[in-house]
């Protein structure tokens, strides 16, 4: 008879109000963790530009974010939003994550193109964003950067381009290989108009982008710490069977062995942007 018997539970009433913590809370994003030297910040420590205050690493910033350190205030005009990202290969979930990451974003892709104008300087300007799918390269980012040097031919104006990629994107296969020669030629026509391109190497610069357009600027700079590189370190060390040096691929390393001219900390890029601008756009001046 005991199994019938009633057990004593503890009642719990459904509308009773639950009772509130008076313990402080703390807000999101109120702390970070500086990739290289592994400390962590205060976010205020490392301002607008996002600079860790210790070792100078800059941080990996949006395309949005970048662009307003830069140009004059409302100069930019967005090019190629007309582009849309196909499917060639069927790829289970791809258009998915494409239309994701555009309202995570607000990009239409992961270079964002246009005009503007850098202390009055008319410039083509064309920025990579490592939040849209590791800024891999498709056949969209090839159109839309194709498309920034053929504008910027036919309005004579200097191109710049931020490159920030984990390589090309795998899910459109051969098609997203085929950019690195489609924009390579677009950039020869550009300088065959005699006309200035530069490129600044971001956090992170791989693939396929490194091993076409990101290298072929007239100068060539890049952000304190950055990583570039075309294959991976283990793939490398891997194949050539030895051990590298603890800072390969890093912007120091490329700067020593002649691959960049120039790094650059974010506080002073905007400056030696506009002298490198005056530079080539001198009366006589031809970049041919």
């Amino acid at each position: 008879m005991g199994l019938f018997k009633k057990k004593n539970y503890i009642r719990i009433n459904p509308n009773r109000p639950t009772q509130t913590s008076n313990q402080p809370s703390v807000p999101d994003n109120m702390w970070a963790k500086c990739p290289s030297c592994k400390r962590t910040l205060y976010t205020k420590e490392i301002g607008a530009e996002k600079i860790c205050p210790h070792c100078g690493y800059n941080f990996r910033i949006s395309a949005w974010e970048r662009l307003s350190l830069l140009i004059d205030e409302k100069s930019f005009e967005e090019w190629s939003t007309d582009c849309q990202t196909e499917d060639p290969l069927a790829f289970p979930g791809y258009l998915e994550k494409v239309e994701k990451t555009k309202e995570a974003t607000g990009l239409h892709e992961a270079v964002l193109t246009g005009k503007a104008t850098i202390d009055q300087h008319p410039i083509a300007i064309g920025i990579m964003d490592a939040n849209f799918i590791m800024g891999s390269m498709g056949t969209v980012v090839g159109e839309k950067i194709c498309r920034l040097f053929e504008q910027a031919i036919e309005e004579k104006l200097p191109v710049i381009l931020f490159t920030a990629s984990g390589g090309a994107r795998m899910q459109e296969g051969i098609f997203s290989l085929m950019q690195m020669a489609k924009i390579s030629a677009a950039v020869k026509r550009h300088s065959n108009a005699g006309l200035f391109y530069l490129t600044v190497l971001t956090d992170p610069t791989t693939g396929g982008v490194t091993a076409s357009f990101a290298m072929l600027g007239d100068i060539i700079l890049a952000e304190p710490q950055s990583l570039i590189g075309f294959a991976g370190r283990r793939v490398i060390e891997q194949t050539i069977k030895q051990e590298l040096p603890e800072n390969f691929q890093k912007a120091e390393f490329l700067l020593a062995h002649g691959f960049v001219d120039q790094i650059v900390p974010r506080t002073e890029l905007k400056q030696k942007l506009v002298d490198f601008i005056q530079l080539h756009t001198m009366e006589g001046w031809s970049g041919k």
